[in-house]
Order: structure tokens, then C-alpha cells, then sequence
């Protein structure tokens, strides 16, 4: 009897031990900082400088760093604590740093500024329809930086990090300097109407450098679409006022060039790097489904 307590005991205190290392596991994990652990001195002295000065916008009303020391911990502060090293290491200044930090915040806070946004037009969704957080983008066909980081994002959401998180509304935005950006708004707008959105865009982005306008059709047929019923859609005028509305809705949101993100209908105004992007989007998804807290 007294062996079969000990052993019993044994057992709950193996049980223990193996659910607190988990735990443990996790926590070092999700704060793995390669570029913390590896700062040289005075980048490191830095790092903790802005980290004992700057506040979280969410979790915890401390300072980045007392928050990292509750014992109830936030995520954003470990996300944090990630960028300014990232930022640290890559040589950054202070102020560049903190500057950043702040246009996280006026994106992210729960409190900011939350526009309209029209999502019940033509299907330029991506993603999983059932997933918690909508990124809205407003996008020209001509827009070199839009070419490089849109299709990141279409395959973050569509099979990598953000999958089941997030899902992806396109918006064409042309911009007036953009040569060829309205003819190449009205091909996606056709694009759209005829259930091929997504493959064009991606085929535009593609070949960027080898755009012509006189070859949109041809680029449509590389995308499935059938040619004259694309053509017929390029010059029907109701395709090209879907681009005029969209143009003149991203005005009224204060869009002034692109690519524009919003995240659950908050402009986001910090860095458009895919990792940051995907951070930010992950940090709005923990927030909708209650999971702040480490």
C-alpha cells in the first residue's frame, strides 16, 4: 500500500515537472531573440535603453522591458523586444527605432482609427474565408514595390504562416505616375468579374518588367482566362468605373500611394517588410481570439 502512494506521488510529481518544462519550452521558443543574445556591447546597452523607455500599446501598461518581467506575460512585449533588436543590429539610431515603434502603435492600438472599407464587390479574396483577421490592400499593377511584397503575402496567407489567420481583399488603386497603371487596373478589375483575379495579379508581378499594355490579353490568356471575354470585359464601362470607385474610395481613406495595408480596418503606417507585416498580422490575430497572454 505504502509503495503504491510513493509510486503514485512519483508519478504526479513526474507529471508535473514534464507539463512545467513544456511550458517552459514554449516561453523560450516564442522569445527566442537570436539578435538580443548575439548584440555586442554597446548595441546591446542600446537595445535595453529603448526597451526601459518605450511603453506597450496593449497588454500591459508598463515599460517593454517591466512588462517582459510580469508574471503574467505578454506576447507583444517579446514582439517587441524582437524588433528593436532586429532594428539594433541592423545599425538603426534611437530615434529611427522609436520612430518605427510609434507608427506600430498608431497601427495596432486597439483604439485607432477604423475606416471603410467596400469588401462586397469583385472576389479579389485570398486566403481562408473563415479566418479572424482581414488585410485589405490597395494595390496598382504598376507599382514596382507592390510586384515584390503582394505575392509574399498571397503565399503567407495561402499556405504559410498566415494561413487560417488571415485573409487577403485587393483593392486597385492606380497611380497616376505609374505608366500603364489604369489600363492594368481594369485588366484586374476584368480579371475579377470573370473569377481570375488572384492569377492575374500574380502574372503581372511576374513578368513586371516586360509590361505592355498591348499584351494584357495575352497575359490574361497565361492566367486561364479566355481572351475575348476578357477583351469584351476591358471595354465595358461599368469594369472601368469598379476601378474609378475603388480609386476614389482609397482617397476617402486616405490613401496616398501603395501598397496600403489595413488591418481590420486600421491603416497600417509601420514597416512593409513581409516579416514585420506577418508579425503585426499575428499579433491582431492573437488579439481577436483572446490570446495575448503567453
Amino acid at each position: 500500500m505504502f509503495k503504491n502512494k510513493i509510486r503514485g506521488f512519483l508519478l504526479i510529481i513526474i507529471a508535473l515537472l514534464f507539463l512545467f518544462q513544456e511550458k517552459i519550452i514554449f516561453s523560450e521558443e516564442f522569445s527566442k531573440t537570436s539578435e538580443c543574445s548575439s548584440l555586442p556591447g554597446e548595441k546591446k546597452e542600446l537595445a535595453e535603453k529603448i526597451m526601459n523607455s518605450n511603453y506597450l500599446y496593449d497588454c500591459c501598461d508598463g515599460t517593454i522591458s517591466s512588462c517582459l518581467k510580469e508574471k503574467k506575460k505578454c506576447k507583444l512585449a517579446y514582439r517587441l523586444k524582437e524588433q528593436v533588436c532586429k532594428m539594433v543590429s541592423k545599425g538603426k539610431s534611437q530615434e529611427e527605432i522609436e520612430s518605427e515603434l510609434m507608427r506600430r502603435a498608431k497601427s495596432m492600438m486597439p483604439k485607432a482609427k477604423t475606416y471603410n472599407i467596400d469588401t462586397s464587390g469583385i472576389d479579389t479574396w485570398a486566403g481562408d474565408k473563415n479566418s479572424k483577421v482581414v488585410l485589405v490592400a490597395y494595390v496598382c499593377a504598376r507599382c514596382p514595390f507592390c510586384a515584390k511584397i503582394i505575392p509574399k503575402v498571397y503565399k503567407a496567407v495561402t499556405e504559410g504562416k498566415l494561413k487560417g489567420k488571415v485573409k487577403v481583399y485587393v483593392k486597385i488603386f492606380p497611380i497616376k505616375s505609374h505608366p500603364g497603371s489604369a489600363e492594368g487596373g481594369v485588366a484586374l478589375a476584368s480579371a475579377g468579374k470573370l473569377g481570375k483575379f488572384w492569377q492575374l495579379l500574380l502574372k503581372l508581378y511576374e513578368k513586371f518588367d516586360k509590361f505592355k499594355v498591348e499584351n494584357l490579353p495575352d497575359l490574361a490568356v497565361e492566367a486561364g482566362l479566355d481572351k475575348e471575354k476578357f477583351k469584351e470585359e476591358m471595354n465595358k464601362a461599368e469594369t472601368k468605373n469598379i476601378v474609378v470607385e475603388s480609386k476614389k474610395e482609397g482617397l476617402r481613406n486616405e490613401v496616398e500611394g501603395t501598397p496600403t495595408f489595413f488591418i481590420n480596418g486600421k491603416k497600417y503606417r509601420a514597416d512593409q517588410s513581409i516579416e514585420s507585416i506577418i508579425d503585426v498580422l499575428e499579433e491582431e490575430y492573437d488579439r481577436v481570439t483572446g490570446n495575448i497572454y503567453m
